[in-house]
């Protein structure tokens, strides 16, 4: 499937058409005040363990959402979005500012984000190969950012075996997943522990922006 897009001039390298790497976008006092925001929001909406589809076999990553939507997934319904948080069954807290803004600078879309996906990456978690693909709104892009230590993080094209290539993402980077790059595969093959000083626990926080229907 090919996604078409208004074609946008976005700040950073891009590593293939579409797929931007924004590196030290946030600078630390810029990281320390997202990260702030952050547990504020995990505060309402603690994170959970969610599950494949079918299989049942939990994610090795920690998850939660904010936004008017959450994606989620679950053995019986599998991969979808959800208005409120599947163990307090509240709504999901508001996007934080600060990822907002990171919104308004690097998507190049005219609507706001409806999703937030929060991961929590511990030491040992990784995210397989996978497309972003539950949202109808395919002409706005993917914004992520990163927080907490490096990992290594792969993309590759709109087929699952397409080549691959990897690059370290180090807290404080984005990436933007837009126009032809946004069905593309990726994922996070490993965390390096240690990397990275700013959450007490270590491990890795992504926050990844979505807008999910058409406006």
């Amino acid at each position: 499937m090919t996604v078409e897009t208004e074609l946008f001039s976005r700040p950073g390298l891009e590593l293939r058409p579409g797929l931007f790497y924004i590196p030290a976008y946030l600078d630390r006092t810029a990281q320390e005040a997202l990260l702030a925001e952050l547990r504020a929001c995990l505060a309402d909406a603690p994170l959970y363990i969610a599950h494949m589809p079918k299989i049942g076999t939990p994610l090795t990553v920690q998850m939660s959402n904010c936004g008017s939507l959450g994606w989620f997934t679950d053995r019986e319904k599998g991969y979808r979005y959800e208005a409120r948080h599947p163990l307090t069954a509240q709504p999901w807290p508001s996007i934080p500012p600060l990822a907002q803004k990171a919104w308004a600078d690097l998507s190049a879309y005219p609507h706001p984000p409806e999703a937030c996906l929060i991961n929590y990456y511990g030491a040992a978690a990784k995210m397989g190969l996978h497309q972003d693909r539950d949202e109808t709104a395919l002409l706005a892009p993917v914004v992520s950012l990163s927080l907490g230590d490096t990992c290594l993080f792969r993309f590759g094209g709109q087929n699952r075996k397409d080549p691959t290539r990897s690059i370290q993402l180090k807290s404080g980077d984005a990436i933007v997943l837009g126009g032809p790059a946004r069905l593309a595969f990726h994922g996070v093959d490993r965390l390096l522990p240690g990397s990275s000083s700013l959450l007490a626990e270590g491990g890795r926080f992504n926050l990844t922006l979505r807008r999910v229907n058409e406006p």
